[in-house]
C-alpha cells in the first residue's frame, strides 16, 4: 500500500520548522529557520511579513527535499501557529499597513492601563456582575472581571487604528482587513501568494479564541467589541472549526516551477497551544499540559464546560470537531500564561551567567539552595494569579557569598514558582484533582526544572520522548481529518514517555517555605513601572 506522508509547518515566536512525517509518525525529513523578531523601539516586537513568507516557503521545500520525496508524494499539509500575532493589509494590492505585531508586543501598554482603570470598564464590569447575580450565567461572571491584556489582539489593534494614518485611511476606504498569523498563512498558501486573491478569509477557532475579540461562551466574535472598542468585526476572518473540510489545497504557484501542478490538500490548521494539547494527548477532562517555550502556557481541559475563571486565567475553546458529520463538539480549557520563561533563560545566557542553556541544570544542582537569593521573572509583568503588569524583574537577597550557581538556581526556581502559581489557580478555579503534568517545549529538556516542578507542585511530571508537541498535535489532527487514522485511540501508540519525574514529599515543605518567601519578594517588585 502507498505510504502516507504529512507535512507539518510550525511557526513559533522564535523558530520556524517544517517536518515531514509518515503514517507511523516517524520524521522522514525536516527543516528549520529562525523567526527574526524586530525591535524598532523599546517594547515593540514585530515580524516583517514578506521575509517570514520567504522563510516559510524555503523550510517547506527543504523539509520535503530532505525527506527524499516529491511534493506529489505528500498526502496532506497542516499548520500550527503562534496566537495573537496579527497585521492589517490590503490583500488585493499586497499593501501592508504595518508589520506583524507579535503577542509579546507592549506598544499598547499605556492604553491597557488607561482602559483597565477607566470608569467605562468599571461600569461594564459592574453591569455584567449584576446580570450574573440575576441569571447565574457563567458568561456574565467572566465578563465581570474583564480586563484588557497586552497579549490580546484588542489593545494593539486599537492602538494601531488610533496611531496609523495609512490604516485609518484604508479603513475609511474599506480596503483593510485584519489577519491573524494563521489566516495570513492560509491565504498565502491557498491563493498561490495572491495569484488568486479571492480565496476565503478564514481563521481556525483555536487561533481566534485567545484574541480578546472572541466570546467562547457564544462561539463567535464578541458583539461587545464594536460597542466597547469601536472595532469593526467585518475586518476579521470567518472562524472555522478544526474539522473544516474546505481548506482546499496548497497552490503550487507559491513554490516555484518544480512543484508543477501539484496541489497538496490542507487538512488542518490550529494554534500552537492546541497543537501542544493534542501532541501531549490531553484529550480528557482534567488533563493538563505545560508548554515550556518562550513563555510557559498551562492548559487544563474542562470538557464541554466553559468555565468562568476569575483569577486572571481565562476560558478558551481548546478545539472544535465535527463528530461523525452529525454535529460540532466543542471542548474547552482554561489557560494561564507566564510570558517570561524561556526568555529569562535567554536573557541570563546573554549576560554570560552560563556558557550554554544545557549547563543550567548542573549549575543549579551544584549548590544545595539559592543561598537565600530570589529572582523575579517579570520582563512582561506578572500574569495570573498576581496580575501585576507593572512589576519589575530582578534579583534580591544577594550577598558577597552569592555565586553564579546561586543566581542560576534562583532564576530556574522562579520560573517554576510561576508555573506552580498557575497550577494552583487552575485547580482552585475548576475544582479538578490533578495528578500528572505533561510538559513539552524546549525548556522541558531541563531535568532540574522538571524535577523541581514535581517537588514544588507535588504532582508527577511526564515528559515525552518527542518534545515537539505542537508539531505532533498538528500532525495528529491532519491525519484524522484526512482519514489516515480513524480515531483518537489509534494515536495513543505514537506517544512515548521518556521520563516521569516523581515528587519527593520530603522536599515539599522546604520548597513551600522558599516559595512563601518568594511571594514576599513579589511585593518588593510590584507596581514598579
Amino acid at each position: 500500500m502507498k505510504t502516507s506522508y504529512i507535512a507539518a509547518l510550525d511557526v513559533g515566536t522564535t523558530n520556524l520548522r517544517c517536518f515531514v512525517l509518515d503514517e507511523n509518525c516517524t520524521v522522514q525529513g525536516s527543516a528549520a529557520d529562525t523567526v527574526e523578531l524586530l525591535n524598532p523601539q523599546p517594547g515593540y516586537f514585530e515580524i516583517e511579513p514578506e521575509g517570514l513568507w520567504r522563510k516559510i516557503v524555503q523550510v517547506i521545500k527543504l523539509a520535503i527535499r530532505n525527506a527524499k520525496l516529491t511534493p506529489a508524494e505528500i498526502s496532506c499539509f497542516t499548520i500550527s501557529t503562534q496566537r495573537c500575532t496579527f497585521l492589517t493589509w490590503n490583500h488585493k494590492t499586497k499593501e501592508y499597513y504595518h508589520n506583524f505585531i507579535t503577542w509579546k508586543d507592549l506598544r499598547a501598554d499605556a492604553l491597557v492601563n488607561q482602559w483597565n482603570a477607566s470608569l467605562t470598564l468599571r461600569g461594564i464590569n459592574t453591569f455584567l456582575y449584576t446580570l450574573y447575580l440575576l441569571t447565574r450565567s457563567a458568561r456574565f461572571l467572566a465578563g465581570s472581571v474583564l480586563k484588557l491584556m497586552n497579549g490580546q489582539v484588542t489593545p494593539r489593534l486599537m492602538f494601531e487604528i488610533a496611531q496609523n494614518k495609512r490604516l485609518k485611511q484604508a479603513l475609511k476606504d474599506k480596503e483593510a482587513r485584519v489577519e491573524l498569523l494563521d489566516s495570513w498563512i492560509l491565504y498565502k498558501l491557498r491563493s498561490g501568494n495572491g495569484l488568486e486573491p479571492d480565496v476565503e478569509h478564514i481563521t481556525d477557532i483555536t487561533s481566534s479564541t485567545a484574541t480578546g475579540l472572541y466570546d467562547p461562551f457564544t462561539l463567535g466574535w464578541s458583539p461587545l467589541v464594536p460597542w466597547i472598542f469601536g472595532i469593526d468585526l467585518s475586518l476579521l476572518p470567518r472562524v472555522v472549526d478544526n474539522s473544516y473540510k474546505d481548506f482546499g489545497h496548497v497552490h503550487p504557484a507559491a513554490f516555484g516551477a518544480d512543484w508543477g501542478s501539484t496541489k497538496i490538500p490542507i487538512a488542518a490548521s490550529l494554534s500552537d497551544q492546541t497543537g501542544a494539547m493534542w501532541g501531549s494527548q490531553c484529550f480528557n477532562t482534567g488533563d493538563v499540559k505545560v508548554t515550556m517555550g518562550t513563555g510557559a502556557f498551562l492548559n487544563l481541559i474542562t470538557g464541554c464546560d466553559c468555565k468562568a475563571v476569575i483569577s486572571g486565567m481565562y476560558p478558551l475553546v481548546a478545539w472544535q470537531l465535527n463528530q461523525k458529520q452529525k454535529q460540532l463538539q466543542t471542548v474547552y480549557c482554561v489557560e494561564g500564561a507566564s510570558h517570561d520563561f524561556g526568555t529569562v533563560v535567554s536573557w541570563a545566557h546573554s549576560c554570560e551567567l552560563f556558557e550554554q542553556p544545557a549547563d543550567t541544570a548542573d549549575m543549579a544542582l551544584s549548590v544545595p539552595d539559592t543561598n537565600d537569593v530570589y529572582f523575579m521573572p517579570a520582563f512582561s509583568g506578572l500574569g495570573p494569579p498576581v496580575n501585576d503588569y507593572r512589576a519589575a524583574s530582578g534579583f534580591i537577597g544577594m550577598t558577597p557569598s552569592t555565586t553564579k550557581a546561586h543566581l542560576v538556581r534562583a532564576l530556574l526556581e522562579s520560573i517554576v514558582f510561576r508555573v506552580v502559581q498557575l497550577i494552583e489557580s487552575a485547580k482552585q478555579e475548576t475544582g479538578q484533582h490533578l495528578q500528572v503534568i505533561k510538559v513539552d517545549g524546549g525548556v522541558s529538556r531541563n531535568d532540574f526544572v522538571c524535577q523541581f516542578l514535581a517537588d514544588a507542585s507535588g504532582l508527577r511530571v511526564e515528559r515525552a520522548v518527542c518534545t515537539e508537541a505542537s508539531v505532533m498535535g498538528a500532525t495528529y489532527l491532519a491525519g484524522l481529518n484526512h482519514g489516515i487514522w480513524k480515531s483518537l485511540d489509534e494515536l495513543k501508540r505514537f506517544r512515548q514517555v521518556e521520563r516521569i519525574f516523581e515528587p519527593q514529599p520530603k522536599l515539599y515543605e522546604i520548597i513551600k517555605a522558599r516559595m512563601d518567601k518568594w511571594h514576599v519578594a513579589i511585593e518588593r517588585f510590584s507596581d514598579w513601572y
